[in-house]
């Protein structure tokens, strides 16, 4: 399976009506994913797209349709992070010399089975084993190869 992992940012530009050609590249990936029931993502994801909507886009994004968007990707089956999500997060960490908090990402994605990290916040192309980070505004969704889920 080619499943997509979606890192926060990406839920983010999908509002950012301040960044419209972002925002527009954000849906067109979210929309693949939706299409190709590929999409994944972990609570870590979740928690900090509500926190992040709520503070950067108060005015536009109101409490209750934050927590709406979040219980729609909950749709997705986020990964709820344990101790095996976070012992694997030490090794990326270590290995890879990544941040934390970008190595619990890469953690929950390789424990779901995922071949793909949308991601801006790691480099382009770059490998974890079977892993590979894609950046959204960098490459269209159409570079990557997905297979819908029954």
């Amino acid at each position: 399976m080619s499943a997509v992992f979606v890192d926060t940012p990406v839920l983010l530009a999908a509002f950012d009506d301040a960044a419209p050609e972002r925002r527009a590249r954000a849906r067109e990936w979210l929309g693949l994913c939706w299409q190709n029931r590929c999409g994944r993502l972990s609570s870590q994801v979740l928690h900090e797209f509500y926190a992040n909507a709520r503070r950067r886009f108060a005015s536009a994004i109101a409490a209750g349709d934050a927590r709406a968007e979040v219980r729609r990707y909950q749709l997705w089956k986020p990964w709820l992070v344990d101790q095996a999500t976070v012992e694997t997060a030490w090794a990326v960490e270590s290995r890879y010399d990544i941040g934390y908090w970008q190595a619990m990402k890469v953690a929950a994605a390789q424990h779901m089975g995922c071949r793909w990290l949308l991601s801006e916040e790691l480099p382009h192309e770059q490998r974890f084993e079977q892993l590979c980070v894609v950046n959204p505004y960098v490459a269209g969704p159409g570079t990557v190869q997905t297979e819908a889920r029954p």
